[in-house]
């Protein structure tokens, strides 16, 4: 193990003994590991313990051990499949309120990003950031774009990021290895691949091009509508370190004070955003993942038809076409009670596991669905019916999606922002007309036949190359080399067993070998004895590392 990751869990120990942390690990392995490590350590004895809810004291752990802990906290805080309700509800209050680096380091990075100094690139450059959070800070400026004096905000990587990036994510996966060493519910929670989806999307983050690129596109879908604003980018100005884009002057969505005050209809604000969501995920298949209060603002020059104002688009999310097409005949089933139609789909996706029992999936449904049709619309949480559903469906083994935890969570974002903007918000009475018309739209003869067409081409070029892959095949079956390949998830598993297991093996030789040199060494006093002391060191090692 790496000095630099053995310092870190040094300091998470500390802090989870601050925040009284053992309840979490209570039961397993690391319970009886942590004891110990809190009899021997110093700092244990006189470090004041923190009071409050466990998430509570989970979320200000997070806190103190800095930027990516708390980032890593947020991406968390949407697995409510994983997490306990209070846990997640606790988390998902997490913000990126980090300090500014300086801005001389800033003026720093852009200069040399851009290959130009500050006077040449900018009319004006504020010193002071409009914003710090973990991966970049903003400040706002004005350039000269087409002779024209044009206000832009400029976002800057934070210097060294990745290097404490890249140490945090090292550590993050030796926790979730002996998570699922360790742990019996480890494979179930599956630690590992949450440390991998977290870690794509915030190395993600780092590239400032992909999130100009991401606004580019979003803007185009967006273009002439009355929905949704997405500012210009300046692509002249943007680099992987550095983007430069058109300034928005708003509201935030959150200051329900200041829209009260400009008489902004709230009840058309909340509908426009539902529809927002479900054109992006099933018209443009390309939805802002990251909306949360702090990216959303509202142009509020006609109150009567308020206008959306999105930011920061380093996390966006796609889907593949048969899930898009699953995913819209789920909602449209569950909008008519249809749970039948809904369990059946879940089987057909491949969600859950071939040979399921559509019957007994119908009734686990119905279960968790006709409780709540009972309510008035204005308490029923569309999302939260989501998050429901997909933990009834563990029972059948149902197959985490990434793309989907990625699409309820940027749902339940919608639907808080939605419901706090207007409480009667009925969800369903918008987003069920939206979803018929796609449905209608995607069964369009003319539009079926486009896609043939568009098609035809590859079809083609397919049809072509068949004689010649025949004829391939034939002569590899005459001379013998035609091979059928064989490859299933428990091969691969058995495989690796096998590979570890020898390299147990192999380690546990070495390191009895390099035991027995030493005790020999001493036993036949030969001199020096330096040589003895490198073996017995060795082999100690040897055993203790050995994976």
């Amino acid at each position: 193990m790496k000095i630099r990751v053995l310092v870190r869990l040094i300091h998470m120990h500390r802090v989870m003994i601050k925040h009284d942390l053992g309840e979490f690990v209570r039961g397993t392995r690391f319970a009886t590991l942590l004891k110990l490590a809190t009899l021997i350590s110093p700092l244990a004895w006189v470090q004041p313990k923190h009071q409050g809810t466990r998430g509570e004291r989970l979320r200000l752990a997070l806190q103190e051990l800095g930027p990516i802990f708390m980032k890593f906290g947020q991406v968390l805080s949407t697995r409510r499949d994983l997490l306990p309700a209070d846990i997640a509800d606790e988390l998902s209050k997490l913000q990126d309120r980090v300090p500014p680096f300086p801005a001389m380091q800033a003026r720093t990075i852009i200069e040399q990003a851009l290959g130009k100094p500050i006077a040449e690139l900018f009319v004006q450059l504020d010193e002071q950031p409009l914003a710090a959070a973990t991966i970049a800070q903003v400040h706002s400026g004005v350039i000269d774009h087409k002779g024209i004096n044009t206000e832009v905000v400029i976002k800057v990587v934070r210097p060294n990021i990745r290097a404490i990036i890249e140490r945090d994510i090292e550590v993050m996966y030796a926790v979730a290895k002996s998570l699922v060493k360790y742990w019996s519910l480890g494979h179930q929670l599956r630690p590992i691949e949450v440390v991998r989806e977290y870690e794509k999307t915030i190395l993600d983050e780092l590239d400032l091009m992909r999130e100009a690129a991401n606004a580019a596109q979003l803007r185009h879908n967006f273009a002439g509508s009355n929905l949704l604003h997405v500012p210009q980018v300046y692509w002249d100005y943007c680099r992987e370190n550095v983007m430069v884009m058109e300034r928005i002057h708003g509201v935030q969505i959150s200051d329900l004070a200041e829209l009260n005050r400009r008489g902004v209809n709230l009840q058309r604000l909340s509908e426009n955003g539902v529809e927002i969501f479900f054109t992006q995920v099933f018209k443009h298949n390309f939805f802002h993942a990251d909306m949360h209060p702090g990216n959303i603002f509202v142009l509020a020059n006609n109150p009567t038809n308020p206008i959306y104002a999105a930011v920061d688009f380093g996390i966006i999310g796609t889907l593949d076409p048969r899930d898009q097409h699953y995913l819209a005949e789920n909602f449209l089933a569950f909008f008519n009670h249809d749970f039948r139609r809904v369990a059946q789909l879940h089987v057909d996706s491949g969600w859950l596991p071939a040979g399921t029992r559509v019957d007994e999936v119908e009734t686990a449904v119905r279960t968790v669905c006709e409780p709540i049709f009972n309510k008035p619309l204005s308490e029923i949480s569309f999302g939260q019916v989501l998050i429901r559903l997909f933990s009834a469906a563990q029972r059948f083994d149902m197959q985490i999606q990434p793309q989907l935890i990625l699409l309820q969570k940027t749902l339940l974002q919608i639907e808080g922002l939605g419901r706090q903007l207007y409480p009667e918000l009925d969800l369903w009475k918008t987003a069920k007309p939206i979803m018929e018309r796609w449905m209608r739209d995607r069964m369009n003869p003319l539009r079926v036949l486009r896609e043939w067409r568009q098609q035809l081409p590859d079809f083609g070029e397919a049809i072509r190359t068949v004689p010649t892959l025949i004829q391939q095949a034939l002569m590899q079956a005459a001379e013998g080399r035609y091979k059928l390949p064989v490859h299933t998830p428990d091969v691969v598993l058995l495989r690796e067993e096998m590979r570890a297991s020898a390299r147990r093996r192999d380690q546990t030789i070495l390191a009895s070998t390099l035991l027995f040199t030493g005790i020999a060494w001493f036993a036949m006093v030969v001199e020096p004895v330096w040589p003895g002391v490198i073996c017995l060191v060795a082999g100690v090692c040897t055993l203790i590392l050995r994976k």
